[in-house]
This record gives structure tokens, C-alpha cells and sequence, in this order.
């Protein structure tokens, strides 16, 4: 096939090229272009995974882990994310401040552990619902909107402990009893904090400022809530305790703030909600650009397709 000096060919040399056998090589060029073309732009963006974390690490002393579905235990960080179904560890002279989604707070002390066994929150969903199980330990905890709008339970081995939205410390020691302990939230509001056994028969319920129950077994076997006076030396490592909790929520509801404007407007938010202000806006279209007027009364001009590449006159 004989080409025109610059790349252009006439009418005639392509005819000719045609019948003379150049076309037998057109096959072979089809599978190349549907690939092109079927083939997506490098730069195509992936589509982002849901967010399904539930809270962030807020403040860390020492070491503590995580144990998620059938991995091995590791370690955690200052704003490592946390999951539902996350069992959380703390080594010895160590402690861990959880915030989640609804701005709760727990602070874990040294040698505790504690599971996530499901957190759900919808602003102002009525289906809310929180469940941690404390195995060992001690975890003092704020109660935010789950709380106060749905449905939080703390268990223990013994008891299942109903939040009522408040502030509390759930100790489980090796070898004596269990305690709960109801405090004052910050602005001094007493929350109340509802004791079940593993039956679901009610136990009693705290309702006073630092007030407790001991965790004990009555008469046949069966556990009962023994009102239990704080001792002094217990009050004070309780106070260095909420102390603490207090400060990790602090940070913590900041950390919360930052994490919704990462997820972006129009993204998930905090577990599985869309954002405010993140709805599509409709677009108002625009007017095609360098584009030549015509008049009603002008004919429409027909354009000649320039597929042989011919130098225009």
C-alpha cells in the first residue's frame, strides 16, 4: 500500500489498496480495538469500602490488644478503630479509653478484658442497641445516646447489668465478687443502672450518687444484688478512675469529630449513617459551550465525513 507524503491517502489508492488484498489484514485489527475499547482508564477510582467500624482507641497506657474474628491477638494504638465482635485485653499496669459512635466512653484498667458484642446507632433511630461483656477487670464507663435512646447492657458472669444512661464502674476481680458502682455523671446528673440474673429476673436497681451492689450468691445457689458500702480507699481509686474516663471522653468526642469529616459528606457515617448535607444535589444543566447559533429560518449545513483522510481545500 503506497501512502501520500504526510499520511493522507486518496479516494482511489484506498479502493485500490482494498481490492488488491489490504483488507485480509482488517480482521486482525478488530480484536485490538474491542479490547481498547473495553478496557477501563487506568486512573479509574476504586469504589470505596463501607465503613462498618464502630468507636477509636482515645487514649492508651502501656499495651493493650485486640483479638478480631479467628486472627491472633494484636496490638493496638491511639486511634486504631474498633469493630463489633472486638475483644479488647490490657496488659498489667496498662489502660485503654474506647469512645464509640454515640460519643459512650469506656476506660479499661490494667489486666481487663471486655467483648463488643454489638453496637447499632441511628440518630435519633429507635432501634439503638449496645452490648459489652465484661470478663475480667475493671471498666468504668459514660453512657451517651445509645443509653439514653435505645437499649445498653453491660454483662458480667454473673449479672447483666440495664444502663440507663449515667455514669458506673463494673469490677470483676479474680476471686471475690463482682461490684457495680453508680456515680454522678459530670454535670451531676445520677443516671440508674438496673441489675438482672442470667434468667432475666430484675435484682434491683441503683438510683443514688456513688452507691453499689456486690454480686453474690443467696440462698440456693442463686445470685443476688447486695447493697455495698464503698470503702474510703476504693472511693479514692475510683475518683483517679473517673478521672481518667472523664479526660478520654474529652479527647475522645473530639477524635469522634474528626473521624465524621474524614468519612466525607455524602459518605457513611458513624456506623452505617449518611452524613448531613451529604444528599445529591441536583444539577442545573449548562448551555454547550462554543457551539454556533442557528437561526429558525437557516438550513441545517451538512457536513462531509473526511474518513480518507483527504487535505481540505
Amino acid at each position: 500500500m503506497r501512502a501520500r507524503k504526510g499520511g493522507a491517502m486518496k479516494r482511489r489508492e484506498f479502493i485500490a489498496w482494498l481490492t488488491g488484498g489490504g483488507a485480509a489484514a482488517l480482521p486482525a485489527l478488530w480484536p485490538l480495538a474491542s479490547r481498547a475499547q473495553a478496557a477501563p482508564p487506568a486512573n479509574q477510582p476504586a469504589l470505596a469500602a463501607p465503613d462498618n467500624s464502630i468507636g477509636q482507641v482515645a487514649s492508651m497506657t502501656g499495651s493493650a490488644t485486640v483479638t478480631r474474628g479467628n486472627a491472633a491477638r494484636a496490638a493496638l494504638k491511639v486511634a486504631d478503630v474498633v469493630y463489633a465482635k472486638d475483644i479488647l485485653q490490657t496488659d498489667v499496669n496498662s489502660s485503654l479509653g474506647i469512645t464509640f459512635d454515640d460519643e459512650t466512653t469506656f476506660s479499661l484498667s490494667a489486666n481487663t478484658r471486655i467483648t463488643i458484642d454489638s453496637f447499632v446507632y441511628q440518630e435519633g433511630g429507635h432501634g439503638n442497641l449496645a452490648s459489652f461483656n465484661v470478663a475480667t477487670g475493671t471498666a468504668s464507663f459514660i453512657a451517651s445516646l445509645v443509653a439514653k435512646t435505645g437499649d445498653m447492657k453491660i454483662a458480667t458472669p454473673e449479672a447483666t447489668l440495664g444502663i440507663r444512661g449515667t455514669t458506673g464502674i463494673v469490677e470483676v476481680p479474680p476471686a471475690t465478687a463482682p461490684t457495680v458502682k453508680l456515680y454522678p455523671d459530670a454535670d451531676g446528673h445520677v443516671g440508674r443502672i438496673e441489675v438482672f440474673n442470667r434468667q432475666g429476673a430484675n435484682l434491683g436497681a441503683l438510683t443514688q450518687g456513688a452507691s453499689a451492689f456486690a454480686l453474690r450468691l443467696g440462698p440456693g445457689g442463686r445470685i443476688a444484688a447486695v447493697p455495698y458500702q464503698i470503702p474510703a480507699a476504693e472511693a479514692a481509686r475510683d475518683r483517679g478512675a473517673l478521672q481518667r474516663l472523664g479526660l478520654t471522653h474529652t479527647i475522645g468526642r473530639q477524635m469522634l469529630i474528626q473521624r465524621q469529616r474524614l468519612r466525607g459528606p455524602g459518605r457513611q457515617g458513624p456506623n452505617n449513617q449518611r452524613q448531613r448535607g451529604g444528599q445529591n444535589r441536583e444539577r442545573t444543566p449548562q448551555p454547550p459551550l462554543n457551539r454556533p447559533q442557528r437561526l429558525p429560518t437557516q438550513p441545517r449545513p451538512r457536513q462531509r465525513k473526511n474518513i480518507f483522510n483527504e487535505p481540505r481545500r
